[in-house]
């Protein structure tokens, strides 16, 4: 028999449970042409014992720490040799043919580095699940939002994000993505150890000169929350610290200065938003947040100067050119089709 063209790989650390409910999707809806594989970040629970019991044939690379999302994958990527990874969290319920769109995508693109199927709810079906929903973008200043999903206002799945489209990030939660270059580029950054570092990757990706894609064809169902609850301090700090460390080092030269200082005044007012509404360990997971990005900017920029040294496209497609963070807030313009698709780079988005 010849060798699968195609790992999807989950990463698990103590989810036993959500091994046992959702891994019989994946085992049911694999169309036997992939390999899959299960990479445990040294569980304490039995999620070993219960995979080798119940999927004897499902290979467990079992990696000697828990280094979080972004070392986990790639210690366990090392040890394999595929043409597409399909990284696909622990807590994904997978649809019937939800793997041949997203693979057709890059087969028959070869500048598309990686693709993201449609993330809806699992949950509440009707609804874009907020890791990711129908694609990610990143405004001006470097703040993270979704076609389906800005901040915590998320749509309902009405078929408004029924067509393929380019789009800046793809979700960690189900990323389909081509082996060779995610080597290349050398996985993901293991000092974020969990959060964005997807939106990192996909950054560098672009630079690279590599399109990243939402294909709505393919479609999976998110529980969410299931390696760390979305309301959480510590999701908090990674959140704001990592976002500050993949600007500094994916954003080009020209005005960095100016947007890192706009940055660094927007998350003390979503500080203090926190502290008014009373949740001090948010505010203080922020402050947290600041101080590491202050005390290990030498480290971050070194990183720039080997990111930025290698850019090949420095005038990349996808970026909204304005804040979201005004529109959002100040403008109250809640839904992505409330944006104008002439306000992104490379040309309108739908």
């Amino acid at each position: 028999m010849a060798k699968a063209r195609i790992a999807i790989v989950i990463l698990n650390w103590n989810g036993r449970a959500l091994l046992e409910k959702y891994l019989p999707y994946v085992a049911l809806h694999n169309e036997t042409f992939a390999d899959i594989i299960v990479a445990d970040n040294a569980s304490g629970d039995d999620s070993v014992a219960f995979l080798k019991k119940n999927y004897p044939a499902i290979r467990i690379i079992q990696n000697p720490r828990n280094g979080g999302f972004a070392e986990g994958y790639n210690t366990a990527l090392r040890h394999i040799s595929y043409e597409y990874y399909v990284l696909l969290n622990s807590d994904i319920e997978v649809t019937p043919g939800w793997l041949p769109p997203a693979l057709d995508v890059l087969d028959r693109n070869k500048d598309v580095a990686a693709v993201q199927p449609k993330i809806k709810s699992y949950s509440q079906p009707a609804l874009f699940e907020y890791a990711g929903a129908a694609g990610g973008f990143i405004d001006r200043l470097g703040y993270p939002f979704c076609r389906g999903r800005i901040f915590d206002t998320i749509e309902e799945d009405r078929g408004q994000y029924n067509r393929s489209t380019e789009i800046f990030w793809a979700s960690g939660a189900s990323l389909f993505v081509r082996a060779e270059v995610f080597h290349e580029l050398g996985g993901f950054d293991e000092d974020l150890f969990s959060h964005q570092e997807e939106i990192d990757l996909c950054w560098r990706m672009k630079l690279k000169g590599y399109k990243i894609m939402y294909c709505p064809d393919s479609e999976v169902r998110h529980f969410g929350g299931g390696m760390l609850p979305k309301s959480n301090p510590f999701k908090t700090y990674l959140n704001f610290r990592n976002n500050l460390i993949i600007l500094t080092k994916n954003h080009p030269a020209k005005g960095m200065k100016r947007k890192l200082f706009l940055r660094l005044i927007l998350d003390g007012l979503a500080a203090f938003r926190f502290l008014i509404c009373g949740n001090l360990n948010d505010t203080a997971a922020i402050a947290k947040a600041h101080f590491y990005f202050y005390k290990s900017i030498s480290k971050t920029l070194a990183k720039r100067n080997a990111v930025q040294g290698q850019v090949f496209n420095a005038d990349i497609s996808c970026v909204y050119r304005k804040s979201i963070v005004w529109k959002y807030f100040i403008e109250g313009k809640r839904l992505f089709s409330q944006l104008k698709g002439s306000d992104f780079s490379g040309g309108e988005v739908k």
